[in-house]
């Protein structure tokens, strides 16, 4: 297979326009491909003038790239296992009363393991995205490492932690050693279309961050069939909720009950259709739980480790010690209590100098 060759995601922005110009200039052979993975007309919620990762406007930005630099652009059609993939579990988990995290699951079933399909198909050694993030090999433990990018702020190793080792052996994160005003800076250097264009911050399928009108309007037969339930505080009943789908831990806004103090949802009960609600401090936790494993730049973490863990995407990391590790389940105990665990939410373990260990699903908080 050609080592010299290189598909590179292209989502149409400023990232990944800038990724595939570095590999062309350290002298790649590159292949631009823009996945097409969902549209406006099946997802809804579409703005007035549509923008994003599946637009037409993207899928052009990223052509004028590759014409720019003269290197073939393909757009590829992803869309049914995007749906079967990230889409079906995305409604699923809401129904099982959990919040997902969907770039997880395009990260590593998607923008890898097709991507990689596609790859071989066009005698591509490597694929390669606008992540910011990095990739090295560790010779001493013979394993592909997932390392914290030079920018803080943009870092993305979180969402990549499900990444296996055959993935990681074939990837390029050309901006992992950039930051993010470095990155506008050479899209202005390369004189890129995409130099000024703004990033994109929801989830690529819910445009308009409304996932109770995606859910309603995605399976409204399942919707109608979900039934109002008890809002609990302290025991007691203070409201109705309107379905369990439609709540995540650590809401507050939309709770429809004036209590005279702030309440959040600690506990989503799926089995006795209960949404259990809690003053802020009750919401801090020690004892996580983690399923789904994937053991990144170690194979196996040993009992009381000292690690810094992330419960989402927005946290700095928190320092903890892990409990128990196995190839199924994961349990970590922090060292000063964190706020709203969610379940669905990934558990990323790193250690001090910004390796990712191993990654996980939220599972639950207490044995």
């Amino acid at each position: 297979m050609n080592k010299n060759r290189v598909i590179v995601a292209m989502s149409g922005g400023v990232d990944s326009s800038v990724a595939a110009a570095l590999l062309h200039r350290e002298g790649y052979e590159v292949i631009g491909i823009t996945m097409k993975t969902w549209g406006f007309m099946e997802v809804g919620g579409a703005p007035k003038h549509e923008s994003g990762c599946c637009s037409l406007d993207a899928i052009f930005d990223a052509k004028n790239v590759a014409t720019q630099f003269d290197f073939p652009h393909y757009t590829v059609d992803f869309t049914k296992s995007f749906e079967k993939a990230v889409i079906n579990n995305f409604v699923d988990e809401y129904f099982a009363g959990r919040t997902p995290n969907p770039c997880v699951i395009c990260n590593r079933a998607i923008k890898w393991e097709e991507l990689l399909e596609k790859a071989n198909q066009l005698d591509a050694y490597y694929v390669a995205t606008g992540h910011y993030a990095k990739v090295d090999f560790d010779k001493e433990n013979n394993r592909y490492c997932l390392i914290n990018s030079a920018d803080s702020h943009k870092d993305q190793t979180y969402a990549l932690w499900g990444l296996t080792q055959e993935s990681l052996s074939r990837t390029l994160l050309p901006l992992g050693k950039y930051t993010k005003v470095e990155i506008r800076e050479l899209a202005e250097e390369f004189k890129l279309k995409t130099a000024n264009k703004p990033d994109s911050m929801e989830i690529c399928f819910v445009a308009d961050n409304n996932y109770e009108r995606f859910l309603r309007e995605r399976v409204p037969e399942k919707i109608a069939e979900v039934p109002e339930g008890d809002l609990v505080y302290h025991g007691k009943v203070v409201g109705k909720h309107h379905g369990i789908p439609f709540y995540t831990v650590g809401q507050r806004k939309g709770l429809g009950i004036a209590l005279g103090t702030p309440v959040y949802v600690k506990n989503i009960d799926v089995k006795n259709n209960i949404i259990e609600l809690a003053d802020k401090d009750e919401l801090l936790e020690f004892n996580v739980f983690a399923n789904q494993i994937n053991y990144v730049s170690k194979s196996i973490l040993e009992e009381g480790m000292q690690v810094i863990a992330k419960i989402r995407y927005s946290d700095k990391g928190s320092e903890a010690e892990i409990v128990k590790s196995t190839e199924n389940e994961i349990q970590l105990k922090f060292i000063l209590p964190k706020s709203a665990i969610t379940p669905g939410q990934s558990l990323v373990i790193y250690d001090n100098s910004g390796y990712v260990l191993a990654g996980g699903i939220i599972d639950r908080i207490n044995s």
